[in-house]
């Protein structure tokens, strides 16, 4: 991590010359401009920076779309500011001479974006700061990896790509053995850009990996998720491969996202856990909370049209809205004893964005906090089989029940809750437009 100071003293050795500033957007992605660091210091610093409003505003494919009350070709498209974060400064090992820093967003009459993700999970933040307590934060990422380019990837329409291992690697030395260079240089940049790594291991899809990091506070886990992604598919790219954090890629498992929270006080005491070392009540009113609010809050977790391909029976994904003592077979996961107490959401796929996914775990808990919700019994056994009420298994599904929620407009704010329900609602118009391969497999000759 970098100071401004030390920033300063980097471009007069030359040895940093440009700074990226990045805001992140409602796919979870890094936008931002290329800074050279003799700007960023004399100008960016002091007054900000602009981009273009249609940045929260946009498809995956940046299509301007039409639905948002923030911006529109009718109100012309202009900029916000983006603000930059100088407790986010750092190097990033794996371009040359390039520093980074987050930006918040802010409108020219000085208030701040509240649909900007980074604000919504600061919006949560302050929640918890008002009980004088803050959240500690992990997540767990998967991704697939394959010998294909990107390039390669687009021109074969993502079709017969080949796995970087071609049998199941789940926990296997030898097969990521395979892949050591490529792991050897993500988990490096991501030390030498302030991460913490604690491991790689391989996981049961072919070419399938996860490295994990440590927790940290929950808007800097947050940011460091977003860069991860977005460093660890430029280092891809640049060792001729490519990865994926896609939830649902093929016929096999998934993409997952696990995220693990825990409270703490402004003492550092742990606010999940009692004396005992076991949930406290606080603890059980917060797990109740994510229960109860599950379904409603899908959306923040689960995105995209392809996140719910990823719900499958027997497939460590989720089906069933019930929790466990280190059961994965149930959505929320109890692990831990004592201080290192706390619940892992294991609803998440790859697609996730990390800043809104966490604000719905803390909004969440925060309900059930707040009403006393009770907590019910925990599941043993498979939670597959329990009977126990589902996830959502569609993004219409999950769209009618944020769009419905007076839970959601309550803790996120109506603007909120409207600008990611059009989201859904944009994607969901993209896909039922799309044909299919499935459907020329089966029609072209058949039907």
């Amino acid at each position: 991590m970098l100071t401004a100071g030390e920033l300063r003293s980097t471009i007069d050795t030359h040895s940093i010359h440009t700074v990226l500033l990045v805001l992140v957007d409602m796919q979870g992605r890094l936008q931002g401009k290329r800074c050279s660091a003799r700007y960023f210091l004399e100008e960016v610093l002091p007054h900000g920076a602009e981009a273009c409003n249609y940045l929260l505003a946009v498809d995956v494919e940046m299509n301007t779309v039409d639905g948002y009350a923030l911006t529109s070709w009718e109100q012309g498209y202009g900029d916000f500011e983006l603000v930059p974060d100088l407790t986010t400064l750092r190097r990033v090992p794996w371009q040359p001479g390039t520093a980074l820093v987050f930006a918040d967003l802010r409108l020219s009459s000085g208030e701040p974006v509240t649909p900007s993700p980074r604000q919504v999970l600061q919006a949560q933040r302050e929640r918890l700061v008002e009980r004088g307590w803050h959240a500690l934060a992990g997540t767990e990422l998967e991704f697939i990896v394959y010998t294909d380019t990107y390039e390669d990837a687009w021109r074969s329409g993502y079709r017969d790509l080949t796995p970087a291992n071609l049998y199941n690697l789940d926990y296997s030395i030898l097969g990521t053995s395979r892949i050591e260079p490529l792991l050897h240089a993500i988990t490096a940049g991501m030390s030498g850009a302030g991460l913490y790594v604690e491991s790689a291991k391989g996981e049961c899809n072919f070419g399938q990996q996860e490295i994990a990091f440590r927790y940290d506070e929950v808007l800097v886990t947050a940011d460091n998720h977003a860069l991860y992604k977005n460093g660890a598919k430029e280092i891809a790219a640049q060792q001729g491969c490519s990865l994926t954090f896609m939830a649902k890629v093929d016929a096999r498992e998934g993409n997952s996202c696990h995220m693990h929270l825990s409270l703490r006080d402004h003492a550092g005491n742990p606010v999940l856990s009692g004396p005992d070392g076991e949930m406290s009540t606080i603890g059980e009113h917060f797990l109740a909370g994510q229960l109860a609010a599950l379904r409603e809050f899908a959306l923040l977790f689960a995105p995209n049209v392809n996140s719910y391909k990823r719900y499958a029976l027997g497939s460590f994904a989720p089906t069933a809205i019930a929790w466990g003592r280190d059961n994965r077979t149930c959505a929320l996961r109890l692990v831990g004893h004592g201080p290192s107490l706390r619940v892992e959401n294991r609803v998440p796929g790859g697609d996730v964005n990390p800043h809104l996914g966490l604000a719905a775990v803390i909004a969440s808990g925060l309900h059930g906090i707040e009403r006393e919700l009770p907590l019910p019994d925990p599941c043993v056994g498979n939670a597959y089989n329990s009977g126990a009420p589902t996830v959502p298994t569609t993004l219409r599904e999950a769209l009618a029940e944020w769009e419905s929620s007076e839970l959601a407009k309550e803790c996120f704010g109506e603007d909120v809750v409207a600008h990611y329900a059009n989201m859904a609602k944009v994607e969901l118009a993209a896909f039922d437009s799309a044909v299919t391969d499935w459907e020329r497999v089966r029609g072209f000759e058949r039907l």
